[in-house]
């Protein structure tokens, strides 16, 4: 039989050796001055030891106390942050032609800024969690909530990068709130700024933009949507409100869509499941969507229309 692979495969090789010489992004190859996706995913892990000490196993430590386990925690996320800031920082034209002395200053000032607000995280999430429990009469403890519930991680997860986010690091923030997306099927921006007591309940397929913002007590069902109108702008949208804004105790059922940088959805309001909304609505409005005719045949029946 006649050897077609080894006949041809040195010219395809050759072939794709060249087209990675071409310069366009796709042809990068300093792969060791990039953010590394595993490290940070690795970071993520070591940060939800820090805000949840007393749910996670310590298998690598043998642990004397609460501050020595803290203490071990956070150097080691001091150490690898720091690296993948620096790397990212990179990637920021404002530090363009910087000495490296200068970028590394950069970092370790943000990872110090970043880890002092881990209380202020903390604060965040224990509402989150009471907002949880309080609302899901499914959940039978706060430590269920805290060890199960996906949307718990999520927002976790969010209220890291929106910190790095707001510090504006570039590339991590969205390395985080993508690998939450990957893990829960919650799509969180890391822009968009969300109050205390956040809600998500299932959360599968929620869509969350850059510009929205939420106020507290705001509860989310799953496959809800706070998009932009219209995305046809490109890169010209970039830095101008393009999601909603969401006022304290708002409830949004399953499937809703609400949609543009102008639409306010006012406090104590309630939009039904499968509503789409490209307006503002007042203060304690209830939306929903007029109940659809259902029509029902067995395969006996004509239907006649």
């Amino acid at each position: 039989m006649k050897d077609y692979i080894s006949d041809r495969i040195h010219t395809i090789i050759d072939d794709m050796v060249e087209d990675v010489g071409k310069g366009r992004a796709i042809d990068k190859l300093d792969v060791s001055s990039q953010p590394d996706s595993d490290a940070v995913i690795a970071i993520i892990e070591k940060l939800m030891r820090l805000v949840f000490p007393g749910y996670h196993i310590d298998r690598v430590y043998k642990t004397y106390s609460i501050r020595t386990m803290i203490s071990i925690v956070a150097e080691d996320v001091a150490y690898h942050l720091d690296e993948q800031i620096a790397r990212a920082l990179r990637f920021d034209p404002e530090f363009a032609g910087l000495e490296e002395e200068k970028i590394r200053e950069r970092s370790q000032m943000i990872t110090l800024d970043f880890l002092g607000r881990i209380p202020k995280i903390r604060e965040y999430l224990d509402t989150d969690i009471d907002a949880l429990f309080d609302g899901d009469p499914a959940a039978e403890s706060k430590e269920e909530v805290i060890i199960s519930y996906p949307g718990l991680y999520a927002v976790s997860v969010h209220r890291f990068a929106h910190e790095l986010y707001l510090m504006k690091v570039p590339i991590l923030p969205r390395i985080m709130s993508e690998h939450a997306h990957s893990v829960t099927g919650i799509d969180i921006n890391p822009g968009a700024v969300i109050g205390k007591y956040f809600f998500i309940d299932h959360g599968t397929g929620i869509v969350i933009g850059e510009t929205t913002e939420i106020g507290e007590h705001v509860k989310l069902y799953q496959g809800v949507t706070l998009g932009a109108l219209s995305t046809r702008g490109g890169r010209k949208l970039n830095g101008r409100k393009r999601h909603p804004t969401i006022e304290d105790n708002v409830t949004i059922y399953s499937g809703a869509s609400i949609l543009g940088g102008d639409t306010v959805i006012g406090a104590n309001s309630v939009i039904g499941g499968n509503v789409f909304l490209t307006h503002s609505v007042p203060s304690g409005t209830k939306v929903n969507v007029k109940n659809q005719e259902l029509r029902m045949h067995t395969e006996a029946e004509t239907d006649i229309d």
